[in-house]
């Protein structure tokens, strides 16, 4: 127990800004590699803090349009935009760079470009206008987001098997390539609050459409770096969430 209470922990350290210091934490890098079943499990709670947020706003009287946004806002919070910052500077790189090293080396850089900037107004876009788009009744809301947000971590560990790492530095290097029994279990958490909160139509249709999306941009990695970074799991986890979030809101 104490030992999955530290995967927990360095998943919650990792993708959060939350206090971890009261759980039990990993010394060494293996442990923290094994971590990644629970990158689903954050998620999820993420997604369902962001669902809660926005349905207080629907009861308060907001139009649904605002009380996306304050969503979005409560979950950047949560996050500090950790995944946004990652798919700021995938798209920088890969719009950017004229060769490998070049592109790998506007990842490592702090400023945001024009092609970064119009992926963050593009992903916070869709998702802004596809919360205000899904039912509004609480518990349905609630099931909507928590589910988008796990598939969308599903969506990081999908790239962590898919691709190698593309430099021998750094937090995705560090991660290497996953165990078999980490990643299943993770996989497993990641389609499971899908598959039991929503209808099973949408559920499959969200979790098919998240594996798409996983797909396509594994080749596109793979072909503009060579594999993927920390920055390209980032922007795995909001395109997962995005593309999961307009199918379900087609599907409604």
């Amino acid at each position: 127990m104490r030992s999955l209470l530290a995967d927990f922990s360095a998943a919650l350290g990792l993708l959060t800004r939350l206090p971890t210091g009261w759980l039990p934490q990993h010394n060494s890098a293996a442990g923290f590699a094994r971590s990644i079943w629970a990158y689903p499990l954050v998620g999820l709670g993420i997604g369902a803090a962001g669902g809660a947020v926005m349905a207080a706003g629907l009861w308060l009287g907001l139009p649904p349009p605002v009380a996306a946004l304050w969503s979005l806002a409560a979950t950047l919070l949560l996050t500090g935009g950790f995944h946004e910052d990652g798919l700021a500077d995938t798209a920088d790189s890969f719009g950017g760079g004229r060769d490998r090293a070049r592109k790998l080396e506007i990842m490592r850089d702090s400023r945001i470009g024009s092609y970064g900037v119009l992926a963050l107004v593009l992903a916070l876009g869709l998702r802004a206008t596809a919360l205000a788009a899904l039912p509004t009744q609480p518990a349905t809301l609630l099931a909507a987001t928590a589910a988008a947000a796990a598939l969308g971590r599903g969506a990081t560990l999908g790239l962590l098997r898919l691709l190698p790492p593309a430099r021998p530095d750094g937090v995705a290097a560090g991660l290497g390539r996953p165990g078999r029994k980490p990643l299943l279990l993770g996989l497993l958490l990641a389609v499971l609050p899908a598959a039991l909160l929503l209808p099973p139509m949408a559920a499959m249709a969200a979790i098919l459409g998240t594996a798409l999306a996983t797909l396509l941009l594994a080749r596109l990695a793979g072909r503009q770096i060579g594999g993927q970074t920390g920055d390209v799991l980032g922007a795995g986890a909001v395109l997962g969430e995005c593309v999961a979030l307009t199918v379900l809101v087609a599907m409604r």
